[in-house]
């Protein structure tokens, strides 16, 4: 997910129908810049190089969506679709500065709750295997401080003061850290090959 705002100016995009190292790419309307889907960045055009922000989101099945915000609408175009379940052979992918790393779907929902660093940043992994949703944020506080955390799919704890932490807004909901909040930081979901593709220089966490 990305802001489509550039210097001020709201963009329309649409689907260019082409691929681009094996992913989606996308066309602007008011310059018809062509765009990486998976980088957010112009590849050709007029507006070649220009990085859209990525904005942090969780990619979870409708029926978790719906059951958390029942008033939801969607539409749903009047055609057949595949109701096939998504394996789990896909990958979380951060990238922060030069570094990169991708983390296996099998792995962080069996483990629910990592610590990592990646690129001198400590981030905090977590993930609720019933709603297969994914959470990633980093696990420092405005002051610096840094939290390490415990816990299990619907609630965390830091070990630095016992806190009580909402795993899905990265707040903290009880302690003496109540109402401070983590940073969330967006991730791509990919398959390996594809991550890849865009990464090759990136690491796997196992």
């Amino acid at each position: 997910m990305h802001d489509r705002r550039i210097d001020g100016d709201t963009y329309v995009f649409g689907n260019h129908g082409a691929l681009w190292m094996n992913a989606m790419t996308w066309w602007d309307h008011q310059t018809e810049s062509i765009w990486s889907q998976p980088w957010g960045r112009a590849i050709a055009g007029p507006l070649k190089g220009t990085q859209l922000r990525i904005i942090p989101f969780s990619l979870v099945p409708w029926g978790t969506w719906k059951a958390e915000h029942p008033d939801t609408l969607a539409l749903f175009p009047p055609q057949s679709y595949s109701g096939q379940r998504v394996g789990d052979g896909f990958v979380a992918g951060v990238a922060i500065g030069d570094a990169a790393r991708a983390y296996p779907y099998s792995v962080i929902a069996e483990a629910v709750v990592i610590n990592d660093v990646l690129n001198g940043i400590p981030l905090l992994i977590h993930t609720n295997p019933e709603t297969r949703s994914i959470h990633i944020f980093v696990r420092q506080l405005s002051d610096g401080t840094e939290l390490t955390f415990s816990g299990d799919a619907e609630q965390l704890v830091d070990t630095e003061t016992g806190s009580t932490w909402d795993p899905v807004r990265g707040l903290a909901t009880g302690g003496e850290l109540q109402g401070q909040g983590l940073r969330e930081i967006p991730y791509i979901s990919s398959f390996p090959d594809a991550w890849l593709d865009f990464y090759p220089l990136s690491d796997f966490y196992d």
